[in-house]
């Protein structure tokens, strides 16, 4: 049975602000109503925890934060980029989350925009005057895919107008994966070496560990982007402070990372 909780929920936020105006973290486990294995602070309905947990959940860590209802995204691994500009409704969706994105853009004040993760590297992005914001679910196949180029092409301004952070994600030392990964990033005759570089041999053959948070910076430099930050965690070897979907399979919980365009005053 779920425990009440007097936690505070817990933000971890960018060593210096994206813009001025601009409210950005992302939550770890602690400080929700979710019993084990989903303890505590668990924001997906996707993993099998008790779905009304998690909408309390959703609603402790948004009040304690002073959340405007955040857009919730039904993602998918795909390149696809909900734009909310201003004056703009929500499409349809269907229950709790809007489908089928991995990243939304807004430049509407008050606006407040999340991805789910448990491994992958959630990736938000500002125009440094805070005029525009998105947020994006960068796993590998959408690293590769092409998800942060599709998202820096939704703001007006030219890449090196805008700010980065990357948020918790696995680690370089825990992310193993097979040769169809490394082939999605090395196979194209413009791969660079660095990028090679972002894969490490394991000794196992077809086995690699991959950096995402390098992965994620070679995309980023590409496009002009210039001021990135974060990339320091790792949602794996963090037990205590993030969930990890490679440690604990599917009944992990996620966490959320959230931007928002703070009104004026």
């Amino acid at each position: 049975m779920n425990k009440p909780t007097t936690a505070i929920p817990e933000l971890i936020i960018p060593d210096q602000p994206l813009a001025p105006n601009v409210v950005v973290g992302t939550s770890t486990r602690v400080g929700g109503f979710s019993d084990a294995p989903w303890d505590s602070l668990n924001l997906g309905l996707n993993g099998g925890d008790d779905e009304p947990t998690v909408q309390r959940n959703r609603s402790h860590l948004a009040a304690h934060f002073q959340m405007s209802p955040p857009v919730w995204l039904n993602q998918c691994h795909t390149t696809q980029v909900l734009g909310l500009p201003d004056g703009a409704a929500l499409p349809g969706a269907s229950g709790d989350y809007v489908s089928a994105y991995d990243a939304a853009w807004t430049n509407q004040v008050d606006r407040v925009l999340v991805v789910l993760t448990a491994d992958c590297l959630p990736v938000v992005i500002a125009s440094q005057d805070g005029s525009e914001v998105a947020v994006a679910h960068a796993g590998w196949r959408g690293l590769a895919g092409g998800i942060l180029e599709r998202t820096v092409g939704s703001f007006s301004g030219a890449p090196d107008t805008l700010s980065v952070w990357l948020g918790p994600a696995i680690g370089p030392q825990c992310f193993e994966v097979g040769d169809d990964v490394l082939d999605a990033f090395t196979a194209k005759t413009d791969a660079t070496t660095e990028t090679r570089a972002a894969f490490v041999a394991t000794g196992q053959t077809g086995k690699w560990l991959a950096d995402l948070y390098q992965l994620a910076r070679l995309r980023l430099t590409a496009l002009g982007v210039s001021n990135l930050t974060g990339g320091t965690h790792c949602t794996f070897t963090e037990s205590s402070r993030f969930f990890s979907y490679r440690r604990d399979g599917s009944a992990s919980g996620r966490m959320g990372t959230f931007v928002w365009i703070r009104p004026a005053g």
